[in-house]
């Protein structure tokens, strides 16, 4: 089972199993990994699961939809690490990856 390691701004860490094919999403918060609001439960409608993916993995996701673009313009904190956590299905390739949380979900 992959698993993901998930860092709050505050530096603290989880590591979480996740089951292949499920949301990195989905694994916070079946996990209750804190800063991942997932008010639309993963929808991409709203973007309050927006997470910071490192380049070292940002190849390995694979392009933003257009619908995730659209979702991560309205937050004022985007960058190029930023992507919605509910849009990254976890794979093995995936096991392992590093997640940044955001100080605030917007």
């Amino acid at each position: 089972m992959p698993q993901v390691k998930f860092i709050e701004f505050n530096g603290t860490e989880h590591v979480v199993d996740a089951s292949k094919g499920e949301s990195i999403m989905v694994a916070a918060t079946n996990n209750l990994v804190p800063g991942i609001d997932a008010d639309c439960g993963g929808e991409c409608s709203c973007a309050t699961c927006h997470v910071l993916i490192d380049a070292d993995w940002q190849a390995r996701l694979g392009a933003r939809s257009e619908q995730e673009e659209s979702m991560l313009d309205l937050n004022p904190d985007r960058t190029d690490e930023s992507r919605l956590s509910c849009q990254i299905p976890m794979t093995d390739e995936l096991d392992g990856i590093t997640v940044r949380l955001p100080e605030f979900q917007y």
